[in-house]
């Protein structure tokens, strides 16, 4: 017992020095863990294969981690995957496959193995993704959303192929009758435990919830529990680790039980990687140079172009699809648990997983750095990228009145809808980079374009000088910045000049942080939106003009009105 807890602590010590070096490099930990396992590997502090426990902890960190993605996976997730993140995923995942399948053949891999090299390709880390967006404060921009949609599209159909795959015994080979006869039964396993997570899980765990406690404790035991029974009807332990999360999903406390299981995910997963690192040391690389290195160029460069096609198709501009695309130009942590359990059930050799965690290593490194500068690689690029966007602008066809409107809106999501809801569709022109919207907007009567505040054919056709006012929603820095500068040079043409109206237009940006505010404000901007600071500023007001809060009836009617109606955007 005390080797294994010297050689727990040796994994655990390696992968917190070198996940403190990955965080100065700004890369992400997973690749710290599968350094750890190829360090300790590589200098013969021990060797894996010899500790069952630690294997056992690594199953377990699948485990928790496939749990608390079944926690996500919830109704409201699945209504956030519109028509347009389902047919973009779809598209991306059919179309990578079928490229990826085709260079793993050219390469001499029998089909079961390209399948597999195909597969791992296709999905892009969420976890990874999430955690760049989220640091980028992108999260609510377009792109952001759309790669989000994107992911779980992945994510759903990588747990039918893992389900899929557990159900496989060790050793056997793949028919397509078994196959088929498999993939059925995952799908009325997963009907059921979405139907118990809806009828009668949130039921018992509201009880439980009162105790927090016994609301952790409760949720292990339900998680253990349907692991042994998974396990007992052929499928493995993992998967039963998701079917728990799945019946939970929606429950009100999943985000409580997630916030309390996450810690044992990220202790336990840390053994996993570090496994599978080891491994990779012991593998044999010979001949897979240029697999290695064509593998993953498609998966930084070809993937993020059918992307790019595939969004340009559907109408989105080159600046959404391009970050949309170079958003998913790395291979996923599922992509790394199918090779592992390729190897184990036999589908696969130890040289086909070298290869789909050397793709793995590189590409995340690589896609870390292009997502971080994204905006950067943009503009390089941007002159180059017009093939891949259709034109679907009807600004030609618009007449002078709706072009000269009092308010122009840039970006019509929650703050703008608000807006266009209590504004006279007159006296409104909207901007919008998302063709969804736009098409909408249009059916309801509002006069609305396709574009964004960097595309030069709105500025120039649109009547921006004469407005009274110009508001952006948009959350992007460069965007706002470029609008107030653009607005700020059209008032310093006016200056001199016996104009009506020549203090016009006043711009309004929103800002997601103090720190950008202050920017704002410093290049002129005449209000930044802050939604904590507008918040409080209407409720001073109310409490000094109506100390009875007597407008409180009145708002919320107004406010439960606006709700049942019709969103315009939604």
């Amino acid at each position: 017992m005390a080797t294994g807890l010297i050689e727990l602590a040796i994994v655990i010590v390696f992968a917190a020095i070198l996940g403190i070096i990955a965080k100065l490099l700004k890369q992400p930990t997973i690749l710290a863990y599968l350094i750890t396992g190829a360090v300790i590997a590589y200098f013969g502090f021990f060797h894996f294969d010899n500790q069952d426990v630690l294997h056992a902890f690594s199953d377990m960190g699948i485990m928790f981690l496939l749990f608390l993605v079944g926690l996500e996976i919830n109704y409201k997730t699945v209504r956030l995957v519109g028509r347009e993140s389902l047919i973009g995923g779809l598209a991306q995942i059919i179309f990578t496959a079928l490229a990826g399948f085709g260079i793993a053949e050219l390469f001499g891999f029998g089909w079961i193995e390209a399948s597999y090299i195909a597969i791992a390709l296709t999905f892009s880390s969420t976890i990874i993704v999430v955690q760049l967006l989220s640091e980028k404060k992108a999260m609510n921009s377009l792109y952001g959303k759309l790669s989000i949609g994107f992911l779980l599209v992945q994510d759903f159909v990588a747990i039918l192929l893992l389900i899929a795959l557990s159900g496989i015994e060790s050793g056997a080979g793949i028919s397509w009758q078994s196959l088929i006869l498999t993939i059925i039964e995952s799908v009325l396993l997963l009907a059921v435990f979405f139907f118990l997570g809806r009828k009668l899980f949130p039921y018992i765990f509201s009880k439980i919830a009162r105790s927090q406690e016994l609301l952790f404790l409760s949720s292990l035991a339900w998680l253990f529990v349907m692991v042994a029974i998974t396990e007992q009807i052929g499928f493995s332990i993992e998967i039963g680790g998701f079917l728990a999360g799945l019946a939970l999903a929606n429950s009100s406390e999943h985000f409580e039980i997630s916030s309390k299981i996450r810690p044992l995910r990220d202790f336990f997963i840390v053994i996993f990687f570090a496994i599978l690192g080891s491994s990779v040391v012991l593998m044999n690389f010979s001949g897979l140079f240029w697999p290695i290195i064509i593998l993953s160029g498609f998966v930084l460069i070809i993937n993020p172009i059918i992307v790019l096609v595939v969004m340009g198709l559907m109408g989105y501009e080159r600046r959404t699809s391009f970050l949309s695309g170079v958003t998913l130009a790395q291979i996923s942590e599922f992509s790394l648990i199918l090779a592992a359990l390729g190897l184990k059930i036999g589908h696969i050799g130890e040289n086909v997983v070298a290869l789909i965690v050397a793709v793995g290593v590189i590409t995340i490194t690589i896609s870390t750095y292009m997502i971080r500068d994204a905006e950067k690689i943009f503009r390089f690029f941007s002159p180059y990228l017009g093939i891949f966007e259709k034109k679907r602008r009807k600004i030609d066809n618009l007449s002078e009145t709706d072009l000269n409107k009092p308010i122009i809106l840039i970006g019509c999501h929650r703050t703008g809808e608000a807006l266009v809801l209590n504004v006279p569709k007159k006296d409104i022109f909207i901007v919008d980079f998302d063709p969804v919207v736009v098409n909408k907007l249009q059916q309801k009567g509002y006069i609305a374009v396709f574009g964004d505040v960097s595309d030069s054919e709105i500025f120039e056709k649109v009547n921006f000088s004469e407005a009274r006012v110009i508001i952006s929603t948009s959350p992007n820095f460069d965007d706002n910045l470029l609008l107030i500068n653009k607005i700020r040079e059209m008032r310093e043409q006016k200056s001199g000049k016996a104009i009506k109206n020549a203090g016009f237009p006043k711009v309004i940006v929103r800002a997601e942080s103090e720190k950008d505010a202050q920017i704002f404000y410093e290049y002129k901007a005449d209000y930044v939106l802050m939604p904590n600071f507008i918040s409080g500023h209407y409720l001073s007001q109310l409490i000094t003009e109506d100390p009875n809060f007597d407008i409180l009836k009145r708002l919320s009617e107004r406010d439960i009105k606006l709700m049942k109606k019709e969103d315009i955007v939604t």
